[in-house]
């Protein structure tokens, strides 16, 4: 089988990236899994340090593992999993040797939710820490991490997050991007190229810098991760994809759709107390929110 190293290295080739959504339940995970089996693609399932907690870590690597053993195919549908914005570095060890295939280090977020900011050298320092505590336990483990602030939550919003990057003198610098991925020996780099976690009521969310995802890819050296894709438009993923990017992160599209299936679910049968028989209608409404992003990142 296939790593998730050469899944990004064969998506960069073709010039088309890997579908990454965050789960927190059965309903989601099963969404993702028959739609990735439904195409035959690689997708990374990512799981927050709340999502994480919800789940239960062995529980949710398990539930995986048994799709894979399954369904997997060597040249088709693999599950892959993240830690997806993992804060210390005492979740990043546990990530690790439970069996992830990836993990994102975000010291960055952990400070601004204690109301302080990380300088630039602080967070090289404790990123360089984590490479290399994930790398002793398992070397093959892929290692993420992130440049700039893009805000910290994944639902519908009234504006753009107060101190997000958006403005071109807020985006990463391709030179800064150096630097970072030299310093730290990170695998994958997640920069702020305009995106933001959520989705922006009414106007939409901003543009890409599609310039700059291009001098970073060029500059940095490693795949590009391009975090906060739901509310972004079919036209700046197709050509961030062709810019350099490997890997699309989906969130907030996905829990918007299970709310609106479970909401009409629950209209359309007052009186049923059977979860299994309320639920179809929600993985049904994810199932077609994957699939749709899953045929834009491969071009399928």
């Amino acid at each position: 089988m296939k790593t998730l190293k050469q899944a990004i290295q064969e998506a960069e080739k073709k010039k088309i990236a890997i579908g990454h959504f965050n789960v927190a339940n059965l309903e989601q995970l099963k969404a993702v899994a028959h739609a990735g089996m439904r195409l035959q693609v690689p997708v990374i399932v990512g799981v927050s340090e709340g999502e994480r907690a919800y789940l239960g870590l062995h529980h949710f690597r398990d539930l995986v593992a048994s799709y894979n053993t399954e369904h997997a195919s060597p040249h088709g549908f693999r599950l892959f999993i993240n830690a997806d914005h993992t804060h210390s570095l005492e979740h990043v060890k546990e990530a690790a040797r439970v069996g992830f295939h990836a993990v994102l280090f975000d010291p960055l977020g952990e400070a601004r939710g204690k109301g302080r900011e990380l300088s630039f050298d602080d967070h090289i320092a404790q990123t360089r820490v984590a490479v290399k505590l994930v790398k002793s336990i398992n070397p093959t483990i892929l290692v993420e991490g992130e440049l700039g602030y893009i805000g910290g939550s994944s639902e519908i919003l009234e504006t753009v997050p107060k101190g997000a990057a958006v403005r071109p003198e807020e985006l990463t610098r391709p030179e800064d991007a150096v630097r970072f991925v030299r310093e730290t020996g990170v695998d994958l780099l997640a920069p702020a190229v305009g995106n933001i976690h959520g989705m922006v009521k009414g106007v939409g969310n901003p543009p890409l810098d599609i310039a700059r995802i291009r001098e970073i890819r060029k500059a940095a050296g490693v795949p590009l991760v391009l975090h906060g894709g739901s509310g972004i438009s079919d036209s700046d993923f197709f050509e961030a994809i062709d810019a350099g990017i490997s890997v699309i992160h989906i969130s907030t599209e996905l829990r918007v759709a299970w709310r609106i299936g479970l909401e009409h679910s629950l209209k359309a049968h007052p009186e049923e107390v059977a979860p299994y028989k309320l639920m179809p209608e929600a993985l049904a409404a994810m199932e077609s929110v994957v699939e749709r992003r899953l045929r834009l990142f491969s071009k399928l």
